[in-house]
Order: C-alpha cells, then sequence, then structure tokens
C-alpha cells in the first residue's frame, strides 16, 4: 500500500493568505470579493481540503497505476475518476470564481487558484481535466461575444462541459510561426477546420458530456508566421441553441501518449477533419487571444512545483519519523529504540528544510501573483483598459519566473523526497517515484524553462521594459528591507542580504542589456541562469515577508497560530537565506559569462 497521505495544508495557507498578503482587506477593495468574506472564505477551504483528501488523493497512486485507456477514438479514464468527477460538478468547484450571470459563483480568481492548489498536490493529473477549462473559459468570456457565452459557458462553467487549447502541432510548439492546420470559410459565417494536433491534455475522455476546443489555425490567405494565426472554437459536438448537444464533429483522438508520469491525464493526438469551427477574436489576432490563455495556464502549471513539493514533503517526513537507522552524531535520541529515527540526521534534515522553503515558498510567491491576477480580471471586467494593462505587466513579469523556476524546485524536491527513501523510494508501491515522475514534466509544458527564460530576459525585461520591471520589483524589496538594516539577529542579516540582492539584480540586468547589445546571442546564453537567479531572489523576498509576520506574531503573542508555528517560520527562512539562497552567486556569475563558451566548438566537432 501506498505511504502517500496527503493531508491540505490549511494552516499554512491560512497564514499566507491572511497573516502575509491580507487576503481579507484585499478581498473587500475588489468588486468580486464582496461575498468572500473571511468565514465563507474558510468554508470554502475547508470544503475543498476534505473533498482533496477523501476523494482525490486515494486515487493518485492506483490512477498513475492504471493510466488511461484507449480503444477506437475512445480514452477511458482510471478506475474511480467518474465518480470523483462528479462529486466535482456537485460541488460546484469549476464555477467558484466565474460569473454568477453564466451559473459561476463569481468569487475572485485567487480563489480557484487555491483549490487548484489542494486538488493538484493531492492528485495531479486528475486536476488537470477541469485546469484545462479554465483558460477555455477565460479565453470565451474575454474574447467571445455574447451569443457565443450564452452557448458555452454555462455548461463549461458547471463543469458539465471540459475545454482544451490546441496549440502544438508535429512539426512545432513553441514556435507557432510554423503552425498548419487550415480554417476555410464556409459562406454561413463557420469555418471548417483541417489538421493535426498533438500533445493535447484532457483531448479526449469520459468526464463529461462535449469537450470544447480551442484551436489555433490559418484562414486563407492569412499574412506568414505568427501574424497570420486565428483562433477558433471548434466543439467534439455541434452545440445548439441554449447548449444544446447536436451532432458528433470531425475531430477525433488519433492515439494518446504513452508518458514517463501523468499517466492518468489523458494527452491525445486530435486530427481535425474539416471540423466546423467559429471563430473568436479578430481574424489573424488569434494569438493575443491564446496568451490569456498560456498565462492562465502557466500560472497553473507553477503550482505543479509547489504541490509536488508539498507531497514529496508530507511523505518524506512522515518516513523520516518512522525509520530507523544507525545514532544521531551527537549521541542517542532515542535510547530505549534500537536505532534513532534518520530525521535526526543533519543531512535528511537538509532535504526536509529544501522540500519545506521549497513549498512554502513557492506557495508564497504563488498566492502574491494571484493577488495580481485578481485585480488584473477586475480591472477587465470593469472596462479599466489602463488597470488591467498596468496588473498584466506585472503578472507577465512574474509568470515566467513562477513557472520556470518553481517547477524546477518542485523537481528538485520531488527527487530529494525519494532520496530521503533511500531504496524504498525507487520501489513503485511507496508513490515517492511517481511524484517524481509526475513532476518531470512541469518544467517541459506549457513551455519549457528555456522558453520561458527567453521569454523573461529577451521580451519582458529587455525589450518591453528596458529593466524597469526589476527596478519596480526591487524597490520592494528595499522597501522590507530598509528598516531592518541596522537590527541585529537574523532581522538584520536577512535585511542587508535583502538589499544587497536589489542592487546586484540591477547591475546583473544593465550589464546584460549592454553584453546583448554587442552580442545579441548572449540573450539566450545567459537565460536560464538568469531566470533561476530571479527566482532564488524573489522567493527570498518572499521568505523575509513571512519571516516579518512571524516575528511580529511572536512579539506581540496576538497571532491566531501557535508560537512553535512562527518560530518553525523563522528557522525555514533562516535556512532558506543561508542554505539557498547563496545558489543566486552562481547563477549570476554563469549569467554573465560570455555566450562564446557555448558556441565557439563547430557542430561537427561535437561528436568528437
Amino acid at each position: 500500500m501506498s505511504m502517500l497521505n496527503y493531508k491540505a495544508p490549511l494552516r499554512d495557507m491560512r497564514f499566507v493568505m491572511n497573516e502575509v498578503f491580507d487576503y481579507p482587506a484585499h478581498y473587500r477593495a475588489l468588486g468580486s470579493g464582496e461575498d468572500a468574506s473571511p468565514e465563507v472564505v474558510d468554508a470554502i477551504l475547508e470544503a475543498a481540503a476534505t473533498y482533496c483528501e477523501e476523494v482525490l488523493a486515494p486515487l493518485y497512486v492506483s490512477g498513475g497505476e492504471e493510466g488511461c485507456h484507449f480503444q477506437a477514438g475512445e480514452v477511458t479514464t482510471p478506475k474511480g475518476f467518474k465518480a470523483a468527477y462528479a462529486q466535482f460538478v456537485e460541488g460546484g468547484w469549476q464555477g467558484l470564481s466565474f460569473p454568477t450571470a453564466y451559473g459561476g459563483q463569481g468569487l475572485p480568481v485567487s480563489l480557484n487558484l487555491l483549490k487548484s492548489e489542494m486538488m493538484g498536490t493531492a492528485n495531479w493529473a486528475f486536476s488537470m481535466y477541469p485546469g484545462l477549462s479554465i483558460g477555455c473559459i477565460n479565453t470565451i468570456l474575454q474574447y467571445g461575444t455574447e451569443a457565443m457565452r450564452q452557448q458555452y459557458l454555462p455548461k463549461l462553467v458547471a463543469g458539465e462541459w471540459g475545454g482544451t487549447m490546441c496549440l502544438t502541432e508535429p512539426q512545432c510548439g513553441s514556435d507557432l510561426a510554423q503552425v498548419k492546420t487550415q480554417a476555410k470559410p464556409l459562406g454561413d459565417g463557420s469555418y471548417a477546420i483541417t489538421g493535426t494536433k498533438i500533445f493535447i491534455s484532457s483531448g479526449e475522455h469520459d468526464l463529461t458530456d462535449n469537450i470544447v476546443h480551442i484551436v489555433l489555425a490559418r484562414l486563407p490567405e492569412a499574412p506568414a508566421g505568427t501574424r497570420g494565426i486565428s483562433l477558433f472554437i471548434v466543439p467534439k459536438f455541434l452545440v445548439g441553441e441554449g447548449g444544446a448537444l447536436g451532432t458528433r464533429n470531425a475531430v477525433h483522438c488519433g492515439s494518446i501518449e504513452h508518458k514517463m508520469g501523468i499517466s492518468a491525464s489523458a494527452t491525445a493526438v486530435l486530427n481535425f477533419d474539416g471540423a466546423i469551427g467559429t471563430l473568436i477574436g479578430e481574424p489573424n489576432k488569434g494569438l493575443e487571444a491564446m496568451f490569456t490563455f498560456m498565462n492562465t495556464a502557466r500560472i497553473g502549471t507553477a503550482i505543479q512545483g509547489v504541490a509536488h513539493a508539498e507531497l514529496a514533503y508530507q511523505g518524506a517526513l512522515a518516513y523520516a519519523c518512522e525509520r530507523r537507522s544507525m545514532r544521531a552524531l551527537s549521541g542517542k535520541k532515542e535510547p530505549e529504540q534500537v536505532a534513532d529515527a534518520i530525521v535526526w540526521h543533519p543531512d535528511v534534515r537538509r532535504m526536509l528544510l529544501t522540500q519545506k522553503a521549497i513549498a512554502e515558498g513557492g506557495r508564497a510567491m504563488i498566492y502574491g501573483a494571484a493577488q495580481l491576477a485578481d485585480k488584473m480580471f477586475a480591472a477587465a471586467w470593469a472596462g479599466d483598459q489602463a488597470g488591467y494593462k498596468r496588473h498584466d505587466g506585472e503578472l507577465g513579469f512574474f509568470t515566467p519566473i513562477l513557472k520556470g523556476f518553481l517547477t524546477e524546485m518542485g523537481l528538485e524536491a520531488a527527487n530529494l523526497g525519494m532520496q530521503v527513501y533511500g531504496g524504498h523510494g525507487y520501489i513503485r508501491e511507496h508513490g515517492m517515484e511517481q511524484i517524481a515522475r509526475d513532476a518531470r514534466i512541469a518544467t517541459l509544458y506549457e513551455g519549457t524553462t528555456g522558453i520561458q527564460a527567453l521569454d523573461l530576459l529577451g521580451r519582458k525585461v529587455l525589450l518591453q521594459t528596458r529593466g524597469q520591471c526589476v527596478r519596480d520589483f526591487t524597490a520592494q524589496m528595499w522597501v522590507l528591507a530598509r528598516p531592518g538594516l541596522l537590527a541585529g539577529g537574523l532581522r538584520g542579516r536577512m535585511a542587508r542580504a535583502l538589499a544587497r540582492r536589489a542592487v546586484q539584480w540591477n547591475t546583473l540586468t544593465l550589464r546584460l542589456m549592454l553584453k546583448a547589445k554587442a552580442d545579441p546571442e548572449q540573450v539566450g546564453a545567459s537565460s536560464v541562469d538568469y531566470l533561476m537567479y530571479c527566482g532564488y531572489v524573489m522567493m527570498a523576498y518572499h521568505w523575509a515577508l513571512m519571516a516579518q509576520r512571524a516575528e511580529q506574531a511572536l512579539h506581540s503573542g496576538q497571532g491566531p497560530e501557535s508560537a512553535a508555528f512562527y518560530q518553525a517560520k523563522l528557522q525555514t527562512a533562516q535556512f532558506y537565506f543561508e542554505r539557498l539562497l547563496p545558489r543566486a552567486d552562481a547563477h549570476h556569475r554563469m549569467a554573465l559569462a560570455p555566450a562564446s563558451t557555448l558556441l565557439q566548438m563547430p557542430v561537427a566537432a561535437m561528436a568528437g
């Protein structure tokens, strides 16, 4: 039997929400937040935790073992998934953050992210089925006509239908200029969509009555490259008035992929053979609309880093407290036992604290970004273009860091979980190797770490803002650091480290700007190290924020949690600053190394 037992980290979630980011005040200031009172939010979190712990978590290992079944174009999900999904629909979980006009509960977007974190930690593969629909709903909400919204949204928001995004083709993933799928006008306002899409998560399954595909395709005479791509709604079953199901559309699943991990999530090859589609948004402007979808998906994928770190930490900690091996270096800790539990060994502590620092630091980064997402969506609904642009810009800077850095760290945490178990970690029954296999995809889909890094350094930092986004964020770091610069103890050390990093980050950005001017290859050569550097420093800021709140609570004796809880926060923050943040120095040096060290060797010589 698996030893994996998921327990929703509600205490930690509440600490980050209420004490670090003051979500109650944030919700009061939002238009969509009037119903999100602390009592309501608490009740939602409790109910989601129960569903995730009791329904989803027990299906994690068995679903991964069984995987999906494919036969003659039909996909069957693993045992228990259908019943679990029916409970999801019944609980109204899909509609949490969508407008009431389409059957949602009209609550802030961030609440959906908190729910997604718990669902993803309990069972990542399952959470992908409803997870992909969220981007589909957001795209129709933002770019669809009112008739489209009425036609599709009530069923999608209820969770009775699923949604996908179909970008990737056999010849192209991240380079969307190569998209070949064709859209031919049929003269009645609809289009015939023809082409093959691959790697489509939840592209075919048996959980919903219909699947609504959002598809990138080219119109006849469309300009070449990314400027000529349009976006279409292509349902599995055609949809009549009021959402009535019509005939089967000409889109079929050709096969599903056999993958290293997340085997309970169906990754489909979809063949569009003249399938009927409807244009959404403006012709040849599909990419803009698709980015709405992608940004939602990328923050959703960043959560995967936190989810796997949390699950691996919970499993590894329980095991380290039970498994006995040798004696502690400073003498027997459990003299009545044959040996001490491995949790007493410093190296095991190093691994556990690394997992804890990643899971909790990552959670704070996600919840900070979730507040921005709330403000962005609120501005979009209110028609406040300037506000939307501003928050979208801030979120645009965070997104590649969260997605790239947190998924890399989540993978590290999953591997450490296996390491704590030793040989038992490699054995399937304990579930630890499954977390490591499932975590591996997170650094690849929704844009690899390399793609996120190019987006961050090339697009967001250099092109769009000329370093302004870094200056804005480091200004926040200064505000946090300044009061503690002359203080003693941990507070002073953290404040001075933050201030030093704020200066270093700006200088690094400026130096890369100058290097890129002299050698365009420098951006590609430096980008991943730059992203990792940004990730470590951004997480340090969030750990300093948490440490400040924990210190205040200990000092005043007024915090809702125990003194031991706040003490553990300060100790984890100290661990992060002393043992993980120094990694930023290596990334800083590597980012400044010349591009020529990578490109000077002739390709022919690489084979030796």
